[in-house]
C-alpha cells in the first residue's frame, strides 16, 4: 500500500501519512471500526498479532486483498512501528488501557492522533495527563470514545450549556449489549478485574475520593418505560462528568456494577484478592477463556442519564438513547477517528464531548431526551 503524502495541517501532521491504524482489529469493536472507516473511504490498516486473522478482518470490511497489515505483539512493538511509519490516527481497541494507552499515544506524537475506549479512572486520568504534551506536539488524544463516557458526558454538557457551574451531578450508564458467541477475551476480562480492584470513587468538594463499589444504588425508569438497576463505580464517566461540568460533587453509577446486597458485601474482599498481581493475572486469563453463548441485549435501548443540580435548588435531568452499547461504541470511535483524520479537533488530550462537542453523540446515532 502506497503511503499518502499530506501537505495541509500542522507541521507534525505533514510528517504523517494518511493511514488509520486499528490496534486490536480482530476484536468486536476493532472489527466494527475497521468496517465503518473502510466504508467511509479512509485508508485503514489492521494491527495485531495474527496476519491471517487481520487479513480476514480486512476482507470482511471490504479492504483489497493486498491491503497492508501491521504485525506486532505488544504495545511497545506497536509503538515502535508507529514511530517508524507515522500513521495519521491510531485507534487502540486492545484493552488494558492504563498500560497500553500512554505507550501508544506518546508514539503518535508529534502530529499524529490517538483514540481509545478506556472507561476506568486510572486509564482516563492517565491519558488526560498528557494534555500539555499533546498541545506542544500538535496531536489530539481522545480517551473514552465509547458508549459509557460519551452517552453521559454529552447529556451533562447539554444540561450545563449556558448555565453557571452546578453544585452536584450524577450520571448513570446503562448499556444494553447483545452477547457474541465465543470467548470473552483478555480485553473484557481485564476491564472486569480493573473495576473490581479499583473499588468505588466519587468527587467530594472537588476532590476524587474513595467510596464503596456498589454504593449509590439506583432504580432507573427509562423514557421508554423499561427499567434497570445501577450502582456506584469508579469509571471514566465520573471523570468526564466532573471535567465537563466543573461541579464539586459528582457520582457515577453503572448497570455493570453489583447491585445485590450479597455481591456488594463480597466485592471489597474480591477486589483485595485480585489486587495481588499474580491473582489478578490468573483471573484475567481464566475469565478471558470463558466461552459465552450468543444472546440478545436485555433491553431495546442503551441509556446514558444525568441529573444536574445547582445551589439555588434548580434541577435538570436528561437522557441519551442509543442502540446496542457495543455498536454505539464502534460508531463513536469511527466518528471521532474520521474527524481527527480530517483535522477537526484541537490539540490536547480530551474526552469525546470535550474534544468535539456533545453533538458527537447524535452523529454516532444517539438521541437526546432532555427535560
Amino acid at each position: 500500500m502506497t503511503e499518502i503524502s499530506e501537505t495541509s495541517g500542522t507541521t507534525g501532521e505533514s510528517r504523517t501519512n494518511g493511514e488509520v491504524w486499528i490496534v486490536g482489529a480482530t476484536g468486536r469493536v476493532g472489527r466494527g471500526v475497521t468496517t465503518r472507516l473502510a466504508a467511509r473511504g479512509l485508508t485503514v490498516v489492521p494491527v495485531g498479532r495474527s496476519r491471517e486473522r487481520m487479513a480476514a478482518v480486512g476482507a470482511e470490511a471490504g479492504l483489497p486483498g493486498d491491503a497492508k497489515v501491521v504485525v506486532a505483539d505488544s504495545a511497545e512493538r506497536i509503538a515502535e512501528e508507529i514511530v517508524r511509519q507515522r500513521p495519521r490516527v491510531v485507534v487502540n481497541t486492545m484493552g488494558a488501557f492504563a498500560a497500553t494507552a500512554p505507550v501508544i499515544a506518546r508514539a503518535c506524537m508529534p502530529g499524529g492522533h490517538y483514540v481509545d475506549q478506556a472507561n476506568d479512572v486510572v486509564a482516563v486520568e492517565g491519558l488526560l495527563a498528557l494534555h500539555d504534551e499533546a498541545v506542544r506536539a500538535g496531536s489530539t488524544l481522545v480517551t473514552g470514545a465509547g458508549f459509557g463516557v460519551l452517552a453521559t458526558e454529552a447529556v451533562v454538557a447539554r444540561l450545563c450549556d449556558g448555565q453557571p457551574v452546578p453544585h452536584r451531578v450524577r450520571v448513570d450508564s446503562v448499556a444494553s449489549v447483545a452477547v457474541e458467541a465465543g470467548a470473552l477475551g483478555a480485553a473484557l476480562a481485564a476491564s472486569i478485574v480493573d473495576v473490581l480492584t479499583a473499588g468505588g470513587r466519587r468527587y467530594e468538594n472537588g476532590r476524587l475520593v474513595a467510596s464503596r463499589l456498589g454504593a449509590d444504588s439506583q432504580h432507573l425508569v427509562f423514557p421508554d418505560g423499561e427499567s434497570a438497576k445501577s450502582a456506584g463505580v469508579a469509571s471514566g464517566e465520573l471523570i468526564a462528568a466532573h471535567t465537563v461540568s466543573g461541579a464539586p460533587f459528582v457520582t457515577a453509577t453503572s448497570a455493570l456494577a453489583p447491585t445485590g446486597a450479597l455481591m456488594r458485601a463480597l466485592v471489597p474482599l474480591l477486589g483485595r484478592l485480585l489486587s495481588v498481581p499474580a491473582l489478578g493475572r490468573l483471573a484475567i486469563d481464566r475469565l478471558g477463556r470463558v466461552r459465552a453463548k450468543a444472546a440478545p441485549g436485555p433491553r431495546k435501548h442503551s441509556w446514558g442519564h444525568a441529573v444536574v443540580e445547582w445551589a439555588d435548588g434548580t434541577r435538570h435531568e436528561g437522557w441519551l438513547r442509543a442502540g446496542d452499547g457495543m455498536d454505539f461504541t464502534a460508531d463513536v470511535t469511527a466518528a471521532v477517528t474520521e474527524l481527527l483524520a480530517r483535522g477537526a479537533a484541537r490539540p490536547g488530550a480530551w474526552t469525546p464531548a470535550a474534544a468535539l462537542g456533545p453533538d458527537l453523540a447524535t452523529t454516532a446515532g444517539g438521541t437526546f431526551v432532555l427535560d
